[in-house]
């Protein structure tokens, strides 16, 4: 959970005139985030004050994630939470948006009345109204939802809740991909690109706030660019970003393994920008399951595509997740997945239990795994994969990593957290780096002898500031 309850960003700047105190909750992905951060530029704008504490507050918004069970349990926990505070009288009212509120529409008033207002995914740009109409005790109208746009909705003005040095820049909305498994399209859309010049404009933005590190996020980055110029664009893109002043790294997330040319591969090995590293959900690796999927990729494309990227990107460290337990898993597709992960090495990896999904083509599909095998088989997934990051780990000791620094360590002297290129924030191990001198600060990007591994993250020496 991103929460922003606890949180209050050292750029927040009181206002004068306040038209009332709200505190706010994130759940979800970094793209649900950057949603989070646009709603809260535009109520900062209007004069609203973010506090950090809900307990007397004029309205409290949850912004909801509902792609799976577990991430929409969280949400109607925290949901719940926030409307026993107003029943206690702590908040006068409590607004849900995002994700499951798109997926659930009606059903999740008629489950939960008290809620005050209900917000879509396209609707969150007018969350401004919403709130002055809560406010005004006007609530004649309790939900509002928009169609999914022709076009990206904006992303600029937000009011981020990320450390300064670093943030989530998000290229397109939507999906295209009909994974059987996955409601995203059903809640996002259809893909709908951002134009170019926009991005650029909004990473310009983000490094005259202070950005250092931009992490490239969409349903689907590969496909940037397929609908509004009838071919992919990312490596155009990317070659304009690169030329945004002050941005030092450029982290790509979320590739399809497809749409990934010869000269997009070049592209990120040149640039002295785009860091090696490289977010390519695969989910599954066996020919049977990939088509039950309807990943429109087979085992031999995808082992072709990896030796390119690693041909082609020298040091490239790959990040992947995998789906077990789903429908007509055999024990065989699951020892076929777990010796590609011993062959292929990959140094991060996510394991997920299959999550059945209403609405969707999976859900309806024979041979269903039973919930405790599904657990089994992703918890020795998990265990081969410690024994692989600790491995990979090792191999770093003695070596020199640049460091992007996060924050110091609580009660700790000159003992930061940071991340090397290897490390997307959240998701990646840290590196622990100390220092004698005392002169660091958040953002740096510092040289770090690496003296010790464990099985996710890293314990360096501070060389000398960059």
């Amino acid at each position: 959970m991103e929460s922003i309850l606890n949180q209050r960003s050292n750029r927040e700047q009181p206002t004068t005139q306040s038209k009332g105190a709200y505190a706010f909750v994130s759940l979800g992905c970094p793209k649900n985030l950057v949603d989070s951060e646009r709603m809260l530029g535009r109520l900062r704008l209007d004069g609203y004050q973010l506090v950090s504490d809900p307990e007397g507050t004029d309205f409290v918004v949850v912004n909801t994630c509902g792609f799976i069970e577990q991430a929409r349990q969280e949400s109607y926990s925290v949901i719940d939470e926030m409307l026993d505070l107003k029943r206690r009288g702590g908040t006068r009212g409590v607004i849900v948006a995002g994700c499951l509120a798109e997926r659930q529409k009606e059903e999740l008033l008629e489950s939960r009345p008290e809620i005050d207002s209900l917000v879509g995914v396209f609707a969150r740009d007018e969350v401004v109204k919403i709130a002055d109409r809560l406010l005004g005790h006007l609530q004649e109208q309790r939900s509002v939802f928009r169609p999914a746009p022709i076009q990206a909705l904006s992303d600029r003005q937000r009011f981020r809740v990320t450390p300064r040095h670093f943030s989530y820049l998000k290229i397109a909305e939507g999906c295209d991909r009909l994974c059987t498994f996955c409601a995203i399209p059903r809640m996002r859309g259809k893909h709908v690109s951002k134009p170019m010049e926009e991005i650029v404009q909004e990473a310009e933005e983000l490094a005259a706030d202070g950005v250092r590190e931009l992490v490239v996020v969409a349903q689907d980055t590969t496909y940037y660019g397929l609908d509004l110029y009838g071919q992919p664009r990312l490596e155009e893109l990317l070659r304009a970003l690169e030329n945004v002043a002050g941005i030092s790294w450029i982290r790509l997330m979320y590739f399809y393994p497809m749409y990934i040319s010869d000269s997009l591969i070049a592209t990120i090995a040149a640039s002295p920008k785009i860091l090696p590293y490289l977010d390519m959900p695969l989910q599954h690796i066996s020919d049977a399951v990939l088509r039950r999927m309807s990943r429109r990729v087979t085992r031999a494309e995808t082992e072709t595509l990896l030796r390119r990227l690693r041909t082609g990107i020298p040091n490239l460290v790959l990040r992947t997740t995998f789906i077990t337990g789903f429908p007509g898993e055999t024990q065989e597709d699951w020892e076929e997945l777990r010796a590609f992960m011993e062959e292929q090495q990959f140094q991060r990896v996510g394991i997920f239990t299959y999550s059945r999904e209403p609405q969707t083509p999976a859900d309806r599909l024979p041979d269903h795994v039973p919930e405790e095998l599904k657990r089994e088989r992703r918890d020795r997934l998990m265990e081969l994969q410690q024994s692989i990051s600790k491995r990979y780990n090792e191999l770093q000791v003695g070596r020199r990593l640049p460091v992007i620094l996060d924050q110091p360590v609580p009660n700790e002297h000159h003992v930061w957290l940071g991340r090397s290129q290897a490390d997307a924030p959240d998701i990646d191990g840290t590196v622990y780096v100390t220092e004698s001198a005392g002169a660091l600060s958040a953002g740096q990007i510092v040289p770090a002898e690496i003296v010790g591994a464990q099985e996710y993250d890293l314990i360096g020496v501070a060389v000398a500031s960059a």
